[in-house]
């Protein structure tokens, strides 16, 4: 099989190319660096074709899709705050990018697209857990990409019988994730910080919660949608069904770290999502998948990757 991983130097992306690769398949990444690293790519880089290009390159896009049967669409710009900022430049990449990544697919008779989707599109609705049929509630122009994203894989299957699938990840965390960059999670900045014995803050209480997925929980159900038939697009949740809080998760890296290191407190940030939680049983009625990486033992797994 031939697969094609846009943003595949990336933290999601790096680690599905590599579980591609290691079962002896056939990847090219393509990737324009902006987040994503060639080092995240070093213990495979020899296993993979790698080209430095832009998905908004609608002709390099279809080059690179033909002959491709399946398409893992990682790329975009992951920031909140980013898609604020700029607006227009974030849309152009997130939602032109993926017109430009759905076109070649269709043209060039790719089997399935599987899109990086976010929990971000359900926004600050209160009820728990989230259930993909949850009328969407974006915040920012970054959810209402991922939306968008959603909107046009289900017309271009209808439109043109392109098959998809829409993984939406809730709060993924894991090696290759940048803690000095403005897209990390909470995990990869304090482990950052444990590793340097440096102080850290929580804003609020410590108390908020979140739905936290190993990294390689994520591409195997990324691998496992890329294999299911489905005779519509689905939306399915990517997490564990399972809240970890703040307090949590400092608790268990003073206890991995050996440091008694207290956290400081800042004010909660304003529009801040107290807690989230997603139902995860479509991701295990549709694609047979159950994450296996408890929370204590992803966190032991990242703090020996950032010993080295």
């Amino acid at each position: 099989m031939k697969y094609l991983v846009t943003g595949g130097a990336g933290f999601i992306g790096s680690h599905i190319a590599e579980k591609l690769v290691n079962r002896g398949d056939d990847v090219t990444i393509v990737d324009n660096l902006s987040t994503g690293k060639l080092e995240n790519l070093a213990s495979f880089e020899n296993r993979v074709k790698f080209v430095h290009g832009d998905i908004r390159d609608f002709n390099l896009m279809k080059d690179l899709s033909r002959g491709i049967d399946i398409i893992f669409h990682e790329a975009a710009v992951a920031s909140v705050t980013l898609s604020i900022e700029d607006p227009v430049a974030t849309d152009a990449i997130n939602v032109g990018g993926t017109v430009s990544v759905l076109t070649a697919a269709k043209e060039n008779g790719v089997r399935k697209v599987v899109f990086a989707s976010s929990a971000a599109i359900y926004g600050d609705e209160p009820t728990l857990p989230k259930t993909e049929d949850m009328t969407p509630k974006p915040l920012s122009p970054y959810a209402f990409h991922k939306l968008a994203g959603e909107y046009y894989l289900r017309l271009f299957h209808q439109l043109y019988g392109l098959n998809g699938v829409a993984l939406r990840y809730f709060n993924v965390f894991g090696p290759r994730q940048d803690p000095s960059s403005e897209y990390s999670g909470v995990i990869s900045i304090f482990m950052d910080r444990f590793k340097k014995d440096l102080d850290y803050t929580i804003y609020g209480d410590g108390k908020q919660s979140r739905d936290f997925i190993y990294v390689e929980d994520v591409a195997r159900a990324n691998l496992a949608a890329a294999a299911t038939q489905f005779d519509a697009v689905p939306v399915i949740n990517v997490a564990c069904n399972r809240s970890n809080d703040l307090l949590k998760l400092v608790g268990i890296l003073q206890e991995i770290s050996g440091s008694n290191k207290a956290p400081q407190f800042g004010p909660e940030r304003t529009g801040d999502i107290k807690h989230s939680l997603a139902d995860n049983s479509r991701l295990k009625a549709l694609l047979a998948i159950t994450p296996e990486i408890e929370f204590s033992e992803g966190l032991q797994r990242l703090w020996e990757s950032v010993q080295v």
